[in-house]
């Protein structure tokens, strides 16, 4: 569940059309982790990827978002995991997650 990323669109994406809308992951804001370092950033990073695709139509820099998300779940991590958070099977904090898909993101642009 902390992967989904979601949107309350204003109508219908349409390819070269901006779409306004409410981005936000599924789960919504978690504020009974708030503050803990626990909640999986994913789904909220991956809904600033469908901003950028449906409201500003920068389909580029969507798909280096979902590429960086995508390269930072299948590093090989103590144990053979993945780069993740504790409810995904990892050890990794909100701030550690979100750091090391800015730091892939960066090489993609």
């Amino acid at each position: 569940m902390g992967l989904l990323p979601s949107a309350s669109l204003a109508g219908a994406p349409e390819k070269g059309k901006r779409c306004p809308g409410l981005y936000e992951p599924i789960h919504g804001s978690a504020p009974d982790i708030a503050g803990q370092g626990i909640a999986n950033p994913i789904g909220t990073i991956l809904s600033v990827a469908m901003l950028l695709r449906y409201s500003f139509g920068l389909e580029k820099e969507a798909q280096a978002v979902e590429a960086a998300v995508r390269k930072v779940l299948d590093a090989e991590d103590i144990g053979g995991l993945g780069f993740r958070t504790k409810d995904l099977a990892g050890d990794k904090s909100t701030k550690e997650i979100g750091d090391k898909i800015v730091e892939v993101l960066k090489t993609k642009l």
